[in-house]
């Protein structure tokens, strides 16, 4: 295994190869900062009733931070996370996933992620920090806006 990673289309948050993944996808956001994706959770992310399991909501910022440092060119790896959470992330309804870069200082990037109900009101966020381990220019890998282009929108 290299010190590199690498998308293979099988990472269980955003994997469109994963057969039990939650194939979350993506975007610029609209204000052009970061990342944003909309997902209806399935009960099979349950802890009570109704609520999304806290370790899959982690899951959803955690990829949203990652996504934001892939948005900003670079491909990382999670050093440290602190999450508050703020109400419950309801499954079977859309949410907003949104992540963004809030600061660079050489290989490491200060990364945000939140979790938003389709009212904007804010569930979950994290902050963090990743270690960037090299530009995202790999030509096969997924991640890399030129792979996207030349395999065409999934």
């Amino acid at each position: 295994m290299s010190g590199v990673p690498f998308d293979d289309g099988n990472c269980f948050a955003c994997g469109p190869d994963n057969p039990i993944g939650m194939r979350l996808h993506f975007d610029a956001s609209p204000d052009g900062e970061g990342v944003v994706a909309r997902v209806t959770l399935a009960s099979d992310y349950q802890g009570w009733r109704g609520i999304a399991h806290g370790g899959i909501v982690m899951a959803l910022l955690d990829e949203a931070m990652a996504h934001a440092a892939g948005f900003a060119g670079h491909r990382g790896l999670t050093a440290s996370v602190s999450v508050r959470f703020r109400k419950p992330v309801p499954l079977e309804a859309p949410i907003d996933v949104r992540g963004r870069v809030t600061w660079q200082r050489r290989n490491v990037l200060g990364v945000e992620g939140r979790v938003l109900d389709n009212k904007g009101d804010l569930l979950a966020r994290a902050e963090g920090s990743f270690v960037s381990r090299g530009r995202l220019d790999a030509a096969n890998d997924r991640r890399n806006p030129s792979f996207a282009e030349s395999v065409g929108d999934e």
